[in-house]
């Protein structure tokens, strides 16, 4: 029977939830705010692990210093993880901003907008249609 996910699938997904309660309960770092661990990406042989990030404040100055305090933690964060998983070896940690949320949001108000935008002027074309 076929396993449903790979080795680095599974390891991902628990590196995942890990790293997300340490960020949280752990790092006190006041640069960081609220930051979630939107997906993590490891290597076939499990050497990097690279996790990708969002942060509440997400404008330019926000995301380079909360990117710069895990930057400044990773090896804490590195020991805990592991302390919580099972591995001969953890992978190396690498931080990176997660932008698909912001531009999906992005994505999503354009086509908002572009959908009012054609309502309004089909009740104005219907409103011109009434006074003809």
């Amino acid at each position: 029977m076929a396993r449903e996910f790979s080795r680095p699938q599974r390891v991902a997904q628990q590196i995942q939830k890990e790293v997300a309660v340490i960020i949280q309960r752990e790092i006190k770092d006041p640069r960081l705010g609220l930051v979630t661990v939107s997906s993590v990406d490891v290597t076939r042989d499990l050497a990097y692990a690279k996790i990708f990030v969002t942060f509440l404040d997400d404008s330019d100055e926000g995301i380079k210093q909360g990117l710069e305090a895990l930057e400044e933690s990773k090896p804490y964060i590195r020991s805990l993880l592991s302390k919580a998983m099972r591995l001969r070896a953890v992978p190396e940690l690498r931080f990176a901003y997660d932008r698909s949320l912001a531009e999906g949001i992005r994505l999503s108000n354009l086509a908002s907008k572009a959908v009012k935008e054609d309502l309004r002027k089909q009740q104005e074309h219907d409103h011109k249609d009434e006074d003809s």
